[in-house]
């Protein structure tokens, strides 16, 4: 699946998930863009002679619902067709490069090569310190962005966060949820062509720098020489060896002796012959040391920017997917749901319930797989020894807390994170409120307080890093998982 489509197949998810009224896309609407896919999608297939696959599906779903919604709300459709901002940048920042480099000169004496050069030298040293940085930073261990580097991915992946006025709530909703969840998708992708962008510019701004001096030495004469409080001559002379050995080494350009330099002084007879040779200089050592390593490290961030884009790292295995699969009719037999009760002993009622909530996420293939009771207070690590986590045949794993429970940070939270931080695929949380609505709902206030208790469990989710999603067991239909909408997995941060 390439970037594209995975961009319209993740949009038309938060949007369907946002919209659980129903006031974006009916039923009618959802159900009506399915058979369109499978047809388009089994047309496509007989066309290339191959078999009919959930990509080719999806994709043309996507295609369906996001040309009805821009139909039906024109503010939408000018939305999607919005420039990306790392588009922009990448067309300007290089040629801004090329021109800032080029007018380097201006803040040195246009009619003079300065060997010691202030502009030259750091550019050079700038950029070998951009090298030891980032071999310094392959060396440690791989982390999620953050800080300002996140806030700018997030920019340059999904836009700014402002959305029309006119667009209805669950749709702008959708499209928020949408924004955040493609930041963090695309992050690699985004850093890859942030990358090749900053890379390439930097060689520009280099070969700029450079042009300029060569088009300045054909209008100017240039006058070579160096001059220093601090440095005397024999210094200078092991300076500019060691800066310009390698250059004079592989392109055979003409050595220079200490007695060079200590004639090019500046308050000495000025040398009016030897400009040429210093431009010469110091432009292979600038393409040896700033522009070739620039360039490569720009073809790598492409190659890793193009093979990112082709094979887009779209996780399918989400509940979300596992229904359209079994509408289009590949759905894999024996998804398994599995739940994780904590302080909640579940009894054939609820256990039925959970049966109900795996067929609406995952199909009606899907099989429970119900583990036993974590205790109130017990260590989630003795408690889960013998559960992987990351176990490949688990389609989704859930934990289940009972809302009549007051959550608490020191049991149900580290419960919680315990299975944030050691599940690479995700955790979906699910609160029952059977119990509690049996007990208090008919009461006086009953539906205040369970609002109010909804809304603490929904916090504390929220504090942990996860999202809560409430169900009830006795009447699964009564809190629907519809399509996987309403379920959301959260994964370590």
């Amino acid at each position: 699946m390439n970037e594209q489509i995975a961009r319209d197949v993740v949009l038309v998810r938060a949007i369907e998930t946002a919209d659980q009224k129903r006031e974006v896309l009916s039923d009618d609407d959802r159900m009506y863009a399915s058979r369109s896919a499978k047809e388009l999608a089994h047309w496509q297939a007989a066309d290339s002679k191959s078999e009919v696959t959930a990509e080719h599906f999806l994709q043309q779903r996507a295609e369906q619902i996001l040309k009805r919604i821009a139909e039906r709300t024109p503010a939408f459709a000018a939305l999607i067709k919005r420039r990306n901002d790392l588009r922009t940048l990448s067309a300007l920042l290089p040629v801004l490069a090329l021109l800032l480099g080029a007018g380097l000169d201006r803040i040195t004496d246009p009619h003079r090569v300065d060997l010691l050069s202030a502009p030259l030298l750091l550019i050079i040293v700038w950029n070998l310190l951009v090298y030891l940085g980032l071999l310094i930073w392959a060396c440690l261990p791989a982390s999620k962005p953050g800080g300002a580097k996140a806030v700018l991915l997030r920019r340059l992946s999904a836009g700014k966060a402002a959305l029309p006025r006119k667009l209805p709530h669950a749709l702008a909703a959708g499209l928020l949820s949408f924004m955040a969840e493609w930041a963090q998708l695309s992050a690699k992708l985004t850093a890859a062509r942030l990358g090749r962008t900053v890379h390439l510019s930097a060689a520009l701004f280099a070969v700029g720098a450079v042009l300029s001096l060569y088009a300045r030495g054909f209008l100017s004469q240039y006058v070579a020489g160096w001059e220093s409080t601090f440095l005397d001559a024999a210094q200078v002379h092991a300076i500019l060896s060691a800066l310009f050995m390698p250059a004079v080494a592989l392109f055979h350009l003409q050595d220079f002796s200490l007695a060079d330099i200590e004639a090019l002084r500046f308050g000495q007879v000025p040398s009016a012959a030897g400009g040429a040779r210093w431009v010469h200089l110091y432009a292979a050592t600038i393409f040896l040391f700033v522009v070739l390593p620039r360039l490569t490290l720009t073809l790598i961030a492409n190659w890793r920017a193009a093979r990112l884009s082709k094979r887009f790292p779209l996780d399918r295995e989400q509940p979300y997917f596992h229904k359209l699969n079994e509408a289009l009719g590949v759905a894999r037999a024996g998804g398994i749901f599995r739940v994780l009760p904590y302080s909640f002993v579940v009894d054939e009622a609820r256990d039925k319930g959970l049966s109900v909530l795996a067929a609406m996420l995952l199909g009606e293939q899907a099989r429970l797989m119900l583990r036993p009771a974590t205790g109130y207070g017990e260590e989630a690590q003795e408690a889960l020894r013998d559960t992987q986590l990351d176990d490949a045949a688990v389609s989704v794993t859930a934990v289940l807390f009972n809302l009549a429970a007051t959550p608490e940070k020191e049991n149900h939270g580290a419960f919680l994170e315990y299975l944030v931080r050691h599940s690479a695929r995700g955790i979906a949380v699910l609160i029952d409120e059977s119990g509690y609505v049996e007990r208090i709902g008919a009461q006086a206030g009953g539906k205040a307080r369970i609002a109010e208790r909804i809304a603490l469990w929904q916090q504390f989710c929220n504090f942990h890093q996860t999202s809560a999603s409430i169900v009830n067991l006795i009447d699964p239909s009564a809190r629907p998982l519809d399509s996987g909408a309403g379920l959301t997995l959260s994964s370590a941060p």
